[in-house]
């Protein structure tokens, strides 16, 4: 090999060094301009903590349900999807004294198994009745290609009384610690009262909306 080939072989780790030193420098500054981010479990990656809302169960149910209203009644009508579908009648919170039953009307999210919805009623704030007495219960069996359905709390033995009640909402086979899903609340008043109380807005929890 002559001295002039020889001469340039030896400048090419110059070069290298060179090209890898103007490489670190733009990454430095990419580096400074994006800082980066450390590794995070896949955990705390998926369900960033700022992201999470904690469930209350002491709201309307959420969930499977796509709606769920208290109301005086039901009606059938035909869905777009030529099913039968349970919507509510008089949709409303509050209740007279004479009311025979209060229903919770539901639609519910397409599912893969059939299931029980339970509405189980307690006197939350009625003077003379144990809060954590059930007053009233009722539960619907919904098939797989059921998308709405009803339960019908009938009026106690001697009436409802005045105050405030709250139903819970359970789902599943059986009422149990783990089968609430959420609660809904309503108030009974004397017939006199009913325009005023509807007027005067309810106390109630946050809602999971």
């Amino acid at each position: 090999m002559d001295r002039g080939r020889s001469q340039r072989y030896r400048g090419w780790p110059f070069i290298l060094a060179s090209l890898a030193a103007g490489i670190l420098s733009i990454v430095e500054a990419f580096a400074d301009e994006f800082p980066f981010t450390r590794n995070v479990p896949i955990p705390e990656f998926q369900n960033r903590q700022e992201d999470v809302r904690p469930y209350n169960f002491d709201a309307p149910p959420e969930g499977i349900f796509r709606s769920i209203k208290l109301a005086q009644g039901f009606e059938e009508e035909m869905g777009f999807r030529r099913t039968h579908e349970m919507v509510p009648v008089g949709p409303t919170e509050i209740f007279r004294l004479d009311s025979p039953a209060v229903f919770a009307v539901f639609q519910v999210h397409q599912h893969y198994e059939s299931f029980q919805v339970f509405g189980v009623c307690f006197p939350e704030q009625v003077e003379g009745l144990d809060p954590k007495t059930v007053i009233a219960q009722d539960a619907m069996y919904l098939a797989l290609e059921d998308e709405s359905g009803y339960v019908k709390l009938h009026a106690p033995q001697g009436g409802w009384k005045p105050g405030k009640y709250k139903v819970e909402i359970h789902i599943g086979w059986k009422v149990n610690e783990i089968s609430l899903v959420g609660t809904m609340r309503f108030t009974v008043v004397a017939e006199g009262q009913t325009s005023s109380a509807s007027s005067a807005p309810l106390t109630s929890p946050a809602t999971n909306q």
